[in-house]
């Protein structure tokens, strides 16, 4: 299947969608299988760091778009953490369908005037874009621990640069390689009501299971998650090394790990998609998201 534009996944959205991250070829191929496997669209990300172990952007995301189009769920492609306005528009002229500029470590004034002139220029290619607030947050940006983003200054961020999805703090870390945050589930609630762009929780890897479906429910839509497939794939490959140190070929262990992170993305897909219980997940005020059109009026 051709990549689907973002907005077509998450635009109006009526439950999480899963966003993840991959470095290399294996996890792409596990994320699109676990998609598949769950019958769940999903957002495949390469982030800035990623590019920066690479080198380029080009080679993954040519090995990205060969294997979308080849299966059968919509998938669409994301451009994670890009502070760079050059590796941005590198990556719409690439065909990525959405992007998040982050200048989550700029002053307010100077965060709001640099994304708004990439979303300005991104919309013109028809790709959405994804940012977060930062200085106000803290130093080192909205997911700092221990910041929580204010409902208000979100809506005025959004109404200002126009973005199409706004990542919020509201008790989750990047990198956390343990599932112990605890989220604002009242605030998350009140971010859903003020803010009218969907909902982008960042550091869900140190989330748990009851807490992502929670925050599903309480307003949330994309749902980032790296560290914890990392976690998971290196655990494999070291397991299955440890067990048989005179292996050589790197096939033998990088398959298991490429199962394992296959089997982690559809089960968290099936979590987000549907709700714990296997409802699809209400609003805070308990009936369908019935929000539909353009979720970022301009």
């Amino acid at each position: 299947m051709p990549l689907v534009p973002t907005g077509d996944i998450l635009g109006e959205a009526t439950h999480g969608v899963g966003a993840f991250n991959v470095v290399l070829l294996e996890q792409l191929e596990a994320v699109l299988a676990g998609a598949e496997q769950a019958n769940e669209p999903v957002i495949v990300q390469i982030s800035e760091n990623a590019v920066a172990y690479r080198g380029a952007l080009g080679p993954l995301t040519a090995a990205a778009h060969e294997a979308i189009a080849a299966v059968s769920v919509p998938v669409a492609l994301h451009l994670d953490h890009a502070t760079r306005p050059d590796l941005i528009e590198e990556a719409v002229r690439r065909g990525f369908t959405s992007v998040m500029y982050d200048g989550a470590h700029l002053p307010w004034e100077e965060n709001v005037a640099r994304t708004r002139e990439m979303s300005d220029w991104c919309h013109t290619y028809g790709v959405w874009v994804e940012a977060e607030l930062g200085a106000i947050g803290g130093k080192d940006g909205a997911h700092t621990p221990g910041v929580r983003t204010d409902p208000g200054e979100a809506a005025r961020f959004v109404l200002d640069t126009g973005v199409d999805a706004l990542a919020v703090a509201v008790g989750s870390s990047h990198q956390m390689t343990r599932r112990t945050a605890s989220l604002d589930l009242d605030l998350i609630r009140e971010l859903y009501a003020a803010v009218p762009v969907p909902l982008v929780l960042h550091g869900s890897s140190g989330v748990d299971d009851s807490h992502l479906a929670d925050a599903v429910r309480a307003g949330m839509r994309k749902i980032n998650i790296a560290t914890h497939l990392n976690t998971l794939f290196t655990a494999s490959a070291r397991d299955w090394l440890s067990a048989r140190p005179a292996t050589v070929d790197p096939r033998a262990y990088l398959r298991p790990a490429r199962e394992a992170v296959t089997d982690e993305v559809a089960r968290l897909l099936r979590l987000i998609g549907q709700g714990q219980d296997g409802r699809v997940p209400t609003d805070a005020m308990g009936s369908t998201d019935s929000r539909k059109g353009d979720p970022c009026p301009r």
